[in-house]
């Protein structure tokens, strides 16, 4: 009897993870989701739930590179695609892999425990329990809100940019956004159009990567790039990205001090443009809290009246006990990002944050998850060692700090699982 496997969650990765293994033969696989469709976080809802995208957002990664080996994206749709665009092409995704009858929609677990004679038991919320012989969680890192702490107490609105759906609620407001990530910086856009100001605030200084650069995708032209050694292409990319922005003194914002492929890219277009035509305005780092009243690194005090803090995500899962999975705090020691380095019928899926797009990480992942399920390949035998090196390369590589703990880089994490598993891939993407 073929093995019964269990995956956690239906969105991007989940669905990656479903349609590979079931068309490696392993039939008994079931993918259990919560919500009522596929899609994950790219399933958009107006109210406060489990959806991260909100009313306008857009990939920051292009199409060309954010499409699965073997199902592209529809021909006309845009360089980078909106929420909408993409949940269709799930959906699409989904029906023409016959996947739905694999996903129990509705279905939440609850409780996932090792059993001592191999496999998982899964508990769900109407209170069944379920045995499986392999786990594969799918289920995602941005849910989980990290909150910023500072002094005082701020009286006005506060949310984690998690809960910002449209920038509707904050028109006419005196709004601060905190972070200098991707989420930071589309949020500040999108209140500066509507607000009576709009200001970010950052702590350190990010790369600003317009979308396009030279006619063409900025991760199109990088992998264009691929050929040369690392170091010269990082001096490279800085050089053009210093030619196109002039640097972030300009905007008023710090210039950074790590190498341009050193941490996860900031992927914005318009956010310069908002900075110098004044409609954003820059700010340092919150030092306090007073009512609505916001104390800065430099000694500006100034009211407003929200803050919307975008500053990252823990990762967990409610679903298996700390005692076994605690990666909210320091490194996250898996192999090849996918191999939990004690328990053997243990997976994740799509737990990366890439240079690039997930799913066809997500993809390459489930191909080699079948594989070592099949039989084909073995996990090595020093696994808890590999995953401890493989946890300090990536600590050594990147900024440190909490996202980049599952830091890669899209193309030559790419070759990694292909490197592991060259069998199990019939297809994969090329690097150019």
């Amino acid at each position: 009897m073929p093995p019964r496997i269990a995956i956690i969650g239906a969105g991007p990765s989940g669905l990656a993870a479903l349609k590979v293994l079931r068309q490696a033969g392993l039939t008994d696989t079931v993918a259990f989701e919560q919500g009522d469709r596929v899609g994950g976080n790219w399933a958009y809802s107006s109210a406060m739930g489990h959806s991260s995208v909100f009313e306008t957002t857009h990939i920051i990664s292009s199409k060309r590179l954010s499409e699965y080996s073997d199902f592209p994206m529809p021909a006309e749709y845009p360089d980078y695609p909106s929420h909408r665009q993409l949940l269709a092409y799930f959906e699409a995704y989904a029906r023409h892999f016959d996947l739905h009858p694999a996903i129990r929609f509705r279905t939440q677990v609850t409780r996932a425990i090792p059993i001592s004679s191999g496999g998982w038991e899964l508990t769900f919320g109407d209170g069944t329990i379920e045995p499986f012989d392999h786990l594969l969680v799918a289920s995602g890192h941005h849910w989980d809100p990290r909150m910023p702490e500072y002094p005082g107490h701020f009286t006005g609105t506060m949310i984690h940019s998690h809960a910002f759906k449209s920038a509707d609620a904050f028109r006419a407001q005196r709004v601060l956004v905190i972070g200098g990530g991707n989420s930071a910086c589309d949020i500040a856009v999108e209140t500066s159009r509507v607000s009576a100001h709009t200001g970010l605030s950052t702590r350190r200084g990010y790369y600003i990567v317009p979308k396009f650069m030279f006619g063409l995708p900025t991760d199109v032209l990088n992998a264009r790039m691929l050929w040369l050694p690392r170091a010269i292409r990082s001096r490279i990319h800085r050089l053009g990205w210093r030619l196109e922005t002039g640097g972030m003194a300009r905007y008023g914002l710090p210039e950074p001090e790590h190498g341009i492929l050193d941490a996860h890219p900031t992927v914005n277009s318009e956010l310069l443009y908002f900075l110098r035509h004044g409609k954003a305005h820059p700010y340092p780092d919150v030092a306090r809290f007073e009512g609505k009243s916001v104390h800065f690194a430099d000694g500006r005090v100034e009211p407003f009246d929200a803050v919307i803090a975008a500053t990252g995500f823990r990762i967990t899962f409610p679903f298996l006990d700390r005692s076994l999975v605690d990666f909210s705090e320091g490194a996250v020691e898996l192999y090849l990002r996918v191999f939990h380095p004690s328990l053997r019928q243990l997976y994740f899926i799509g737990l990366v944050q890439p240079q690039g797009c997930i799913w066809p990480l997500a993809e390459a992942q489930a191909q080699v998850v079948a594989a070592t399920i099949l039989g084909r390949v073995r996990q090595p035998t020093n696994l808890p060692e590999r995953a401890r090196e493989e946890a300090g390369r990536i600590g050594r590589r990147y900024t440190a700090s909490a996202r980049h703990t599952v830091e890669v880089e899209y193309h030559e994490y790419l070759r990694e699982l292909q490197r592991f598993a060259r069998t199990a891939f019939d297809r994969f993407r090329p690097a150019t």
